[in-house]
C-alpha cells in the first residue's frame, strides 16, 4: 500500500504562527479534510512538522526534517526516506478541497513513472503528487547541491502530468489544488465551503 506524507513544516508567518493546517475550514479543520480524502486511498499517514505539540491529538507518526532548513523539497524527502512505501502521495497541509477520488488517480497516474503530479492554468503543482520510493537519491543529489527549488526536480524524473484538460474533468469548480497561503486565501476558502454542500 502507498502512503501518504502531510507537510505541515512551514513557519505560517502570515497567520501570526499558527498551523494553518489547523485552521476550521466547512467545520471542520483543514488537517481533517485532508485525512478524510487520504486514508480511504493510503494504508499509512505520516506528518512532516517542525514540532510535535500542535498535532499530537491527531495519533499520526510524526517526522522532522532530516535536512532542515530545505524548505518544501527537504520535507519531500523526508516523507521518502520515512517509510518503506513504494509510493508516497504528498500533500501540502494547507490544502483543504483535495478529494479521495482526485488523489486516488494520482497514484494510479504514478504506476510506472517516478512522479505524477497535476498541472493547473497556474503550473505544476509537485506539493500535491505521487512520488515513487526511487525519487529520494534524485532529490538528495539536489539537496546536497543546495538546488533546493521544487519543480526543479521535475526536470530529473520520469513524469506523468494530469493536464489541464483531465483536470477539468476533475476539478469543474477549479479547487482542489487550492491552497491557503495568506489571509485572503483562507476567507475565500470560507466562502468556497459555505457556498457548496459537502
Amino acid at each position: 500500500m502507498p502512503t501518504a506524507a502531510i507537510l505541515a513544516g512551514g513557519r505560517a508567518r502570515r497567520f501570526g504562527g499558527r498551523p494553518k493546517a489547523l485552521l476550521p475550514i466547512g467545520g471542520l479543520r483543514i488537517i481533517d479534510r485532508l485525512l478524510a480524502a487520504l486514508r480511504p486511498v493510503v494504508g499509512e499517514v505520516i506528518l512532516i512538522a517542525r514540532e510535535d505539540e500542535p498535532y499530537r491529538s491527531l495519533g499520526l507518526p510524526i517526522r522532522h526534517d532530516v535536512l532542515p532548513g530545505t524548505g518544501p523539497l527537504g520535507g519531500i524527502y523526508t516523507a521518502l526516506v520515512a517509510t518503506t512505501a513504494p509510493r508516497t502521495l504528498v500533500v501540502a497541509a494547507d490544502m483543504p478541497f483535495l478529494n479521495a477520488l482526485f488523489l486516488e488517480r494520482l497514484l494510479d497516474a504514478g504506476r510506472g513513472v517516478d512522479i505524477a503530479v497535476p498541472r493547473t492554468a497556474d503550473g505544476y503543482q509537485p506539493l500535491c503528487a505521487s512520488y515513487a520510493a526511487t525519487c529520494a537519491a534524485l532529490i538528495r543529489r539536489r539537496l546536497d547541491e543546495h538546488r533546493l527549488a521544487v519543480h526543479g526536480v521535475l526536470a530529473d524524473a520520469r513524469v506523468r502530468e494530469i493536464g489541464p484538460d483531465e483536470m477539468a474533468r476533475l476539478d469543474p469548480t477549479g479547487t482542489l489544488c487550492f491552497n491557503v497561503n495568506t489571509p485572503a486565501d483562507y476567507a475565500r476558502a470560507l466562502a468556497l465551503a459555505a457556498a457548496r454542500p459537502e
